[in-house]
C-alpha cells in the first residue's frame, strides 16, 4: 500500500494555512509548502509566509530557503518536496503539501518530470524586451495563445515570465507546454495522494483579498521592497510575486500609491479566479465548502482519509 500524502489547494486567502494546520495537529502531519513565493528568504509580508506563532509548533518544509536573486524551478520543488515528504514519512508522520501553485502540486501528484531544456538565451533576452512594451506584450501573449491555447488559460496578460516560457519552450521543442508536460509523466507517483479544494462564496473570497492587501500594507509592505532592492542586485523570478511588482511600479512613479494598492487587489482577484480554473480541471480533488467551518472540513478530511 502506497503511504498517504494529503493536499490542500485553493485560491490565495482561502485559509489553507489555518486548515494545513489545524489538519496536521489531528493527523500527526508535517506541511511542505507548494507556494512559488514563499520559497525565498526576505519576502515574508508579501507572500503572507506563516508566522512561528500561526504554525504552533507544526514544522513547515520549502519556506526561506533560497535566495530572491536565485532561479528556482519547477523541477527545482519537485526534488526539494520530495526528499521533504520520504524524510515526513520516515518519522512517522503524514506530509501535508499546501498552496495555491497548480504548476508545483501537478509535478508532484502526477508525477511530471521537466527536463532542462536548452533554451535559446538570444531570443530569450528578445521576448524580455519585447515584453517591457505593453503592446508587444499583448501581442506575445495572442502568440502563446495561438500555438498553446491550453496553458493560457490560466496566464495573465501581464505575465510577461510565463508568457514567455510557452513560447520558450514551443521554439526549443516544437512542442507545446502542454504537450511536454502530457510526454513527461514518466512514472506513476509512489504515494497515494489525496486532494483537497478550498472552495467559497467569489465575494467573500474577494473581500478576503482586498482586505489582505490592506493588512500587508499596514505591516510594511513597502518597507519589505525597499529593503529587497537595496540588499539584491536582480530578481530572475521573485519580484514577478503579486505585490513585489507594483510596489516596484510605485516606487518608479509609474502608479501612484492609490493606484499601487488597487492594482495589486485586482491583479490578486484575477489570479485567484486563475487558479480555481486550474484546480477544477482535477475532476479527483475532494472540495471542501469553507461556510461549512473548520471542523467540518476536518472531519471530511479524517473521513476521506
Amino acid at each position: 500500500m502506497k503511504p498517504k500524502v494529503v493536499v490542500i489547494v485553493g485560491p490565495t486567502a482561502s485559509g489553507k494555512t489555518a486548515l494545513s494546520i489545524e489538519l496536521a495537529k489531528k493527523i500527526n502531519g508535517e506541511i511542505i509548502s507548494s507556494d512559488s513565493m514563499q520559497i525565498y528568504k526576505d519576502m515574508d509580508i508579501g507572500t503572507a509566509k506563516v508566522t512561528k506563532e500561526e504554525a504552533q509548533g507544526i514544522k513547515h518544509y520549502l519556506i526561506d530557503c533560497i535566495e530572491p536573486d536565485k532561479r528556482y524551478t519547477v523541477s527545482d520543488f519537485k526534488r526539494d518536496s520530495e526528499v521533504a515528504i520520504k524524510e515526513i514519512i520516515a518519522k512517522g508522520k503524514t506530509p501535508i503539501i499546501v498552496g495555491g501553485t497548480g504548476l508545483y502540486v501537478n509535478s508532484l501528484i502526477y508525477g511530471i518530470e521537466y527536463q532542462e531544456m536548452n533554451f535559446d538565451e538570444e531570443y530569450r533576452n528578445k521576448l524580455m524586451e519585447r515584453a517591457k512594451n505593453p503592446q508587444e506584450l499583448e501581442k506575445m501573449w495572442n502568440e502563446a495563445n495561438e500555438i498553446d491555447p491550453e496553458s493560457m488559460k490560466i496566464i495573465s496578460k501581464n505575465d510577461k515570465k510565463r508568457i514567455a516560457r510557452v513560447l520558450e519552450i514551443y521554439k526549443a521543442t516544437g512542442k507545446t507546454k502542454t504537450e511536454q508536460e502530457i510526454l513527461s509523466r514518466q512514472k506513476e507517483p509512489e504515494y497515494d495522494f489525496k486532494v483537497f479544494g478550498i472552495s467559497m462564496k467569489r465575494e467573500e473570497l474577494y473581500e478576503r483579498i482586498n482586505m489582505r492587501v490592506d493588512i500587508m500594507i499596514e505591516n510594511g509592505l513597502e518597507e519589505e521592497v525597499k529593503n529587497l532592492v537595496s540588499k539584491y542586485k536582480e530578481f530572475p523570478t521573485a519580484m514577478q510575486g503579486l505585490g513585489y511588482k507594483e510596489v516596484v511600479q510605485y516606487f518608479d512613479g509609474i502608479l501612484t500609491r492609490d493606484e499601487m494598492i488597487e492594482k495589486i487587489k485586482q491583479e490578486t482577484r484575477r489570479y485567484a479566479k486563475r487558479q480555481l480554473t486550474w484546480f477544477r480541471k482535477d475532476k479527483s480533488t475532494i472540495w471542501l465548502d469553507k461556510a461549512e467551518g473548520m471542523e467540518k472540513n476536518i472531519n471530511t478530511i479524517l473521513e476521506e482519509l
